[in-house]
């Protein structure tokens, strides 16, 4: 087994992952640093080293959806700290961000320095947010109770909503998971009434609220 950190990159600017990769590299002790330029080889990535330390993400990839990436990558592997890295660095996406799981949050005009203290916080087990931002409460009464729902849901169900907002039908969905699809249809059950809605459809539209609201709000 190697030792020291493995990290996942996942930007799709190659100059802009050169960058996280040499802030990385400055940390020392680094085993591996791997790079995905959009949102399915990130999640290729996440489920092919089940060693990684941390995951760098950007909210603005191709096939990710906002926040509602980070939301799909979590119930991959819930224990792997992610740490999400964009230039909408307004209060309202970096709270929501790390409501729904983020480790952390990183603009992308953070300096080197800013970036690797970011990351060795994490990995030190602590949440990294900038500094000198006043993050407040949300103010969307609608977009609070959406994220004490998706709260909720275990990793696997969270794992699933993500597979359904993908458009995969229970039986893809039990075949990926190794699962019966008496078991899917049950986790289903159980994220529909847990979001409060009647079809799968509905759920797929809650999730992309979360997913491009911030983003829009930001714009």
């Amino acid at each position: 087994m190697p030792s020291g950190y493995t990290f996942v990159i996942a930007d799709d600017h190659p100059l802009f992952r050169g960058a996280l990769r040499e802030a990385l590299a400055g940390i020392g002790n680094v085993a591996a640093i791997h790079e995905a330029g959009d949102f399915e080889s990130a999640k290729a990535l996440v489920v092919a080293n089940e060693d990684v330390d941390l995951v760098l993400l950007d909210l603005s990839m191709p096939g990710a959806s906002g926040l509602s990436g980070l939301i799909s990558l979590r119930g991959i592997h819930p224990a792997v700290p992610l740490v999400v890295v964009s230039a909408h660095d307004d209060p309202v996406t970096i709270r929501r961000a790390l409501d729904l799981g983020a480790s952390g949050f990183i603009s992308k005009s953070a300096s080197m320095e800013e970036i690797r203290g970011a990351v060795q916080s994490v990995l030190a087990g602590d949440i990294a947010a900038p500094v000198g931002i006043d993050l407040g409460v949300e103010r969307d009464p609608e977009i609070s109770d959406l994220i004490k729902r998706l709260q909720a849901l275990t990793p696997q169900q969270t794992r699933v909503l993500g597979m359904l907002a993908e458009g995969l039908l229970n039986k893809q969905i039990a075949y990926v998971l190794g699962v019966s699809e008496a078991t899917i249809k049950a986790h289903v059950s159980a994220i529909l009434q847990k979001l409060g809605v009647d079809s799968r459809t509905q759920a797929v539209i809650q999730l992309s609220k979360i997913g491009s609201d911030p983003l829009q709000a930001a714009d």
